[in-house]
């Protein structure tokens, strides 16, 4: 019997795309500016500007799992729904936290020693870290409960991921104009090329303001979205085509439900993690590091750092709104190559133009198109791997995520440990190429083996519903 397919109605999936946008607009901000802000701005040495940001990755490493796995166990705040109710609490968490991590350390100054504010910083990053991964694993968690259809699950990741986009944009939006302003009303021409000091009220007003605008979007979702079996706002059951016109029908559930520890024996589990890890490390460490690259291997002025990131993520939207029909119509998994593709252009570029002028708008629009691409399609195929299995989905998108996290601050950690003191020049521009091209080999060894072990749930359910779904 084909069971009764689960969609939402435009504004459902309005106010669930916006669920993600207070974390989106957190998020740019940390990758993009975090190490540029302790090094470039406060004075930290690398190493310690690495140890924030590994403490940090390891922090929200740590709760993702815990988090996905309490999520799946606990019932919520009465009728407010499980996932909501995580939500809610990884909001308060990083609306009481984020301000800190862009302010000075209270009380300090230039000859504070650096230890005492790594001290400081630490606290808020880690419960920044901590609700931030609630509110990720919960809303995530939230896309197989409320859509059914494969391709619906693919539209709402890509609306998501359009929100992701726009996020981003908002931020490099307003640091623009932030460092445009300062800019004209500097006397000093150093300060229109370079970060110091004097920018510290860039970066703290930048972080109220984007904490402020998503707020707002935070509180619309939590109005606008219903869990599936509360009273799911906007949700319309759709027949499957080949239902027989009755009505009274009862959707069906899986025979057996998997355990967190059945996920474990899974093959496509570890399939799909090596997958988004290897994603997210080409989306995130090149967003960390491309602030770096442009001011430190490129020498160019400081407003870079904002109109460039910007382009990326522009160049991000068509990608988002084509890719439901373009992954109908070559797949998932070829839709995700190609989004390799450029990535690996972009690599390409990057290494063999020594000295690149305008040109690094035309190869920031490539790495924003293949970023947008395989992010989308990545989240994709974990949805695929939990199928209808949602009771425990928040555990498989915690395991996901704490992959991406620790690879991703290690990964920032070897760098900044194994920067140069006498050639650091084109160091970066080095690390933009391992971290696109080498990463992209990576993505593209895994995509592989998807390819020849399609996602399949082989263990712990009965014959007649075993997990047949598997990435075209």
């Amino acid at each position: 019997m084909a069971e009764t397919q689960r969609s939402l109605s435009a504004f459902g999936r309005l106010s669930y795309a916006v669920g993600h946008f207070l974390n989106d607009l957190c998020a740019s901000m940390w990758f993009t500016y975090l190490l540029v802000y302790y090094h470039s701005v406060l004075g930290f040495q690398n190493s310690l500007a690495g140890v924030l940001l590994l403490s940090g990755q390891i922090a929200d490493g740590i709760c993702t799992p815990l988090v996905g796995y309490e999520s799946d166990r606990t019932s919520g705040c009465g009728r407010y729904g499980k996932r909501k109710t995580w939500h809610l609490v990884g909001t308060i968490s990083v609306i009481i936290s984020f301000p800190f991590i862009f302010s000075p350390c209270l009380g300090c100054d230039e000859n504070t020693p650096q230890w005492v504010g790594l001290i400081y910083f630490i606290p808020f990053i880690v419960i920044f870290q901590f609700g931030w991964a609630a509110t990720q694993i919960s809303h995530l968690s939230l896309i197989p409960e409320l859509v059914s259809s494969e391709h619906a699950k693919v539209e709402l990741t890509a609306y998501r991921y359009a929100f992701t986009v726009l996020a981003n944009i908002a931020v490099y939006a307003i640091a623009w104009l932030f460092f445009h302003f300062q800019v004209g009303s500097a006397e000093d021409p150093s300060i229109t090329d370079n970060l110091g000091r004097f920018d510290i009220p860039v970066f703290r007003n930048l972080a109220i303001v984007v904490l402020g605008i998503g707020t707002v979007f935070s509180i619309f979702f939590h109005l606008g979205t219903r869990e599936a079996g509360t009273h799911q706002q906007g949700a319309v059951l759709e027949p499957d085509e080949h239902q027989p016109l009755i009505s009274g029908l009862r959707v069906t559930r899986p025979a057996r439900v998997l355990q967190w520890k059945h996920w474990l024996k899974e093959t496509s589990f570890y399939q799909v993690a090596f997958l988004y890890m290897f994603t997210r490390l080409i989306v995130n460490l090149s967003q960390t590091y491309i602030s770096m690259y442009l001011t430190k291997s490129l020498l160019l002025p400081k407003k870079f750092i904002a109109s460039i990131p910007l382009v990326m993520y522009v160049s991000g939207i068509p990608c988002s709104l084509v890719m439901k029909p373009f992954s109908q119509l070559i797949g998932k998994s070829m839709t995700y190559f190609v989004g390799l593709l450029f990535i690996m252009a972009f690599s390409y570029w990057v290494l063999l133009s020594s000295h690149m002028g305008l040109e690094v708008y035309g190869a920031a629009v490539l790495l924003g198109s293949g970023s947008a691409t395989i992010l989308v399609m990545s989240l994709s195929m974990t949805s695929d791997l939990i199928g209808d299995q949602t009771q425990t989905g928040a555990f498989v998108f915690g395991a996901m995520s704490f992959t991406d996290k620790v690879a991703n601050g290690l990964g920032v950690m070897i760098i900044q440990v194994l920067y140069p003191d006498q050639t650091g020049a084109w160091y970066y521009r080095n690390v933009m190429v391992i971290v696109t091209g080498g990463m992209a080999i990576a993505a593209a060894l895994a995509l592989c083996t998807l390819l020849i072990w399609p996602i399949r749930i082989r263990r712990h359910l009965s014959s007649d519903s075993e997990a047949d779904a598997a990435v075209n």
